[in-house]
């Protein structure tokens, strides 16, 4: 069976969930303002703002107040420490591997945050392959990143599928590379112009069986 590839943050996981709460547990230890998550979650962009931008941010708003490896713990351990696969997301890959999809996640990121993340949900012993921007210097839409993936496993992109929750990223990143993909929209309306998603789904189990349930 062809590639299934799969986005980590906010696909797999709910990595902006996991930061919000170790946002507001970094606030109250450091005795700063309840309400300033929204405005750390609107710097962090779903983790698509560069690390060094954010903690820079944090500095200038906080100075003396926070120290530095406070500030670096958070960025580099804050959602990998508590990010967890869910039990239908786990159900649907088993689902799609027992079908015979390969599975083979393509994240952009750190490679020790991204790998913890992995790891640390199970999604190691669940996906047949992984690769991550920084070890493969690519990221996301490049198509260099899913032929990476690819690679891992010894497949092709022929008959590939690509699911992911960024239009950006995934969407487009599929376009380039010629596979289909469906978008995880987490009830977002669809607002991209240059391509458009071959599916769209609500969320990332719908997204899962539609594919697997796909005739030949």
């Amino acid at each position: 069976m062809p590639l299934l590839l799969l986005d980590l943050d906010n696909t797999l996981v709910d990595r902006d969930a996991a930061f919000r709460a170790a946002v507001v547990d970094f606030l109250a230890v450091h005795a700063l303002p309840a309400h300033d998550a929204e405005w750390l979650m609107t710097v962090d962009a779903g983790g698509y703002t560069p690390r060094a931008e954010v903690a820079r941010a944090v500095r200038a708003r906080y100075g003396e107040q926070v120290p530095g490896p406070a500030v670096r713990s958070l960025l580099d351990g804050g959602a990998a420490d508590r990010v967890v696969l869910s039990a239908p997301v786990r159900t649907a890959l088993v689902r799609a591997a027992t079908a015979g999809w390969t599975l083979v996640i393509v994240t952009n990121g750190r490679t020790a945050q991204q790998e913890a993340k992995i790891r640390g949900t199970g999604l190691d012993a669940l996906a047949h392959g992984w690769v991550v921007s920084e070890a493969v210097g690519h990221k996301k839409p490049a198509p260099e990143i899913f032929h990476a993936a690819a690679a891992t496993v010894g497949a092709t992109l022929e008959g590939a599928w690509m699911i992911g929750d960024s239009p950006h990223a995934d969407i487009a990143g599929a376009a380039g590379i010629g596979v289909r993909s469906v978008w995880v929209s987490a009830g977002r309306p669809w607002t991209g112009t240059a391509h458009t998603p071959t599916r769209t789904a609500p969320d990332t189990v719908s997204a899962i069986d539609s594919v697997v349930d796909t005739p030949g």
